[in-house]
């Protein structure tokens, strides 16, 4: 199992991306965490802007598939995809995952 993080501009767009990725079975949860104020260098400058997290949960080898998804439905240049790795993940949780993704 691992956790993909990305962010949108806004909680439409980060629940339409959500229910994208979980009806093509990418993964098999996705959290969307509240509008969060995110300060990053882009194009040379610091930025400032509002964004909401997706927390996605899926299987290591869903991971190229779903960079490529995210990439090809997201708003964004460059959206931002990070892959966490986890550990300690319960057992009856894995299999759920397991189960519920391609």
């Amino acid at each position: 199992m691992i956790v993909v993080l990305t962010t949108t501009s806004t909680e439409k767009e980060a629940e339409k991306l959500a229910r994208k990725i979980l009806a093509t079975r990418l993964a098999a949860c996705v959290q969307i965490l509240p509008q969060m104020k995110s300060l990053y260098v882009w194009e040379g400058t610091i930025q400032t802007d509002n964004e909401n997290l997706l927390v996605i949960k899926t299987s290591k080898d869903n991971f190229t598939q779903l960079r490529e998804f995210i990439s090809e439905n997201h708003s964004y240049d460059t959206p931002e995809i990070v892959a966490l790795e986890t550990a300690g993940v319960s057992e009856k949780y894995a299999k759920w995952l397991s189960d519920s993704v391609i």
